[in-house]
C-alpha cells in the first residue's frame, strides 16, 4: 500500500495570494531542547505536535522524528536499517535530501508548512484539528494535491502521529510494505535498462558495422572523441555492469562458423529480496524473460516479460 495521493505528490514552489512572514522552525525552542536534550516531547496542541513531525521529517532529523511516534512504533523505527528510517522521512516531507522547514500562518492563523531543498518545495496546509479527549484528527492540504486527515493519539503526556488518511501509521508494516515496493522499482528500473542496452548496441552496430565488445565500450567519452572503445551511447554507472541494485551481463552469440549473429543481456538483483526479486534475460532473437530465480541468472526458458509487464 501507498501513501495516499495527497500526501506522495511532490510539488514545485508555489506563491501564496497572502504574503506571510516565514521564519525558521528552529526558533520553536521548547521542541529543540528536547530534542537535544533526548526528554519525552509533551507538546499540548496536537497541531503542533503534527508541525513538529513535518519539521523532522522534513529535516531528516531521525531522533526528533521518532519523539512524535507512539511508543511501539519510535521502538520500531529505531530497530530499521538506515536507508530505510531515511525513506520513512522522505515519503512524509516529499523530500529526497534534508531540507529547510519554513513556518508560517494563513489568514486564519493555521499553521502553513513549507519544506525548502534545492529542486522544489514541498507545502503543507494544516486545518482545524477535530479533537476528542485522547484522539485528533487534522485535515493537511498538500500544494497541488488533496486533502488527507492526519491522526494524532495523546501519550505519555504528549500527542504522537497515529495515522495518514485512513493508514494506520504502523512502522513495521509500512516498512515491509516500503520495502517491497522499493524492489518492484528496482525491477522495473533493471527492465528499462535492459531495453536502454538494446537500443544502445543496436545504434553502436549501425555505426561501427560490429557488436561491442564489452559495455564499457558503450560508456562516455572524452569530448568529440567518440570511438568504437567509447561510443557515448549509455551512462558510466551502467557502463560498469551495475545499477540501481541490479548487475548486468552482456554476451555475443556466435554461430557455427564462430561469427557473430546477436547477443545476450542478463540482469539479476545484486541482494535477492532486497535490490530486487526478479532476474531478466535478453535473448539472441530480442524477447526479453524474467522471473523469480531466487537471485540466480534467468534464461530463455522463463516466461517473457512486455513493457507493460514491468510493474508485475
Amino acid at each position: 500500500m501507498r501513501i495516499p495521493g495527497a500526501i506522495i505528490r511532490r510539488v514545485g514552489f508555489v506563491g501564496l495570494a497572502c504574503a506571510f512572514f516565514m521564519v525558521p522552525i528552529a526558533a520553536r525552542a521548547q521542541t529543540e531542547r528536547s530534542a537535544s536534550s533526548g526528554e519525552a516531547v509533551t507538546e499540548a496542541d496536537p497541531s503542533a505536535a503534527l508541525v513538529s513531525v513535518l519539521t523532522a521529517a522534513c529535516r531528516h532529523d531521525e531522533a526528533q522524528f521518532s519523539k512524535y511516534l507512539i511508543a511501539d512504533n519510535a521502538a520500531a523505527f529505531r530497530d530499521l536499517p538506515s536507508d530505510e528510517r531515511a525513506s520513512v522521512l522522505k515519503r512524509l516531507s516529499l523530500t529526497e535530501e534534508a531540507g529547510r522547514p519554513l513556518l508560517s500562518s494563513d489568514q486564519d492563523g493555521r499553521p502553513v508548512l513549507r519544506c525548502q531543498v534545492a529542486v522544489a518545495t514541498s507545502e503543507f496546509q494544516l486545518g482545524a484539528p477535530r479533537t476528542g479527549e485522547n484522539l485528533a484528527f487534522i485535515p493537511v492540504q498538500i500544494i497541488g494535491g488533496t486533502v488527507t486527515d492526519f491522526g494524532m493519539v495523546r501519550e505519555g503526556g504528549g500527542w504522537r502521529l497515529l495515522s495518514v488518511g485512513l493508514m494506520v501509521f504502523d512502522i513495521r508494516q509500512l516498512a515491509s510494505r516500503w520495502k517491497e515496493e522499493a524492489a518492484e522499482d528496482r525491477e522495473t528500473a533493471a527492465i528499462h535498462a535492459v531495453l536502454d542496452l538494446q537500443s544502445a548496441i543496436g545504434t553502436y552496430r549501425r555505426a561501427f558495422d560490429q557488436f561491442p565488445e564489452s559495455l564499457q565500450q558503450l560508456g562516455p567519452a572524452p569530448k568529440n572523441q567518440v570511438s568504437p572503445e567509447r561510443a557515448n551511447l549509455i551512462g558510466a554507472v551502467l557502463a560498469s555492469g551495475s545499477l540501481n541494485g541490479y548487475r548486468f551481463r552482456y554476451r555475443i552469440v556466435n554461430n557455427a562458423d564462430g561469427n557473430p549473429t546477436g547477443y545476450e543481456i542478463s540482469a539479476t538483483p545484486e541482494i535477492y529480496g532486497k535490490t530486487g526479486q526478479r532476474s531478466f534475460f535478453l535473448d539472441a532473437a530480442g524477447k526479453l524473460h524474467g522471473g523469480d530465480k531466487h537471485g540466480e541468472s534467468a534464461s530463455g526458458d522463463d516466461p517473457l516479460v512486455h513493457a507493460d509487464d514491468a510493474q508485475r
